[in-house]
């Protein structure tokens, strides 16, 4: 039927497949009625409402809609804290998306203040090697190198290779990715 959770979680997939097929209008439409959908049948608060709220958020930042972007994920994030705890994954992967928005709106001391606080918690929380530290850590230095604070950006990405190195290794694409973009900065600087 069409409230069966199977039936809602391939809804899910569809709407998935639509936005990352670059169709993110229909993605957002898809989202949009599984949300409401979910919500009716599973309640505000469940996992999976709360997972399609993150979808949806992402994709209306994806379409351009960043300002709708950041107070859907505003709202999540303080359902999530009520309903997950502030130190649960999803949670954070929430106030990750969300420091990524305020950036991509030009709120870029917002963003670097809440990279920052989402780094503290994330290593206290999943550790200083876990992906998505090391990935908060790439985020926060790009943006330090955006808002041009160059040599706060050159070290936060030479400590950031070095622990690349080390626990992904030298030839991972992060690694390389990392290295790249230290070459790039050190150039930038020493072309000023």
């Amino acid at each position: 039927g069409l409230d069966d959770p199977e039936t809602l979680t391939s809804r899910s997939s569809l709407a998935s497949l639509l936005a990352r097929s670059g169709r993110v209008a229909e993605a957002i439409t898809a989202y949009e009625q599984l949300l409401a959908d979910r919500t009716r049948v599973l309640g505000p608060d469940a996992p999976d409402t709360l997972t399609t709220r993150n979808n949806l958020a992402w994709s209306l930042g994806e379409s351009g809609r960043v300002a709708e972007a950041i107070i859907a994920y505003e709202q999540l994030l303080a359902d999530q804290r009520r309903v997950l705890g502030p130190d649960d994954p999803q949670t954070l992967l929430t106030r990750n998306n969300l420091a990524g928005s305020l950036a991509t709106s030009g709120r870029v001391a917002e963003a670097v203040t809440a990279y920052e606080q989402l780094l503290t918690d994330q290593r206290r929380v999943l550790g200083p090697d876990d992906p998505q530290t090391l990935f908060t850590r790439s985020n926060l230095a790009g943006l330090l190198a955006e808002s041009g604070r160059l040599a706060e950006a050159i070290t936060a990405f030479e400590q950031l290779l070095a622990d690349r190195t080390r626990v992904l290794g030298p030839d991972a694409p992060q690694t390389l990715t990392t290295r790249s973009n230290l070459d790039w900065l050190e150039q930038r600087k020493s072309d000023r």
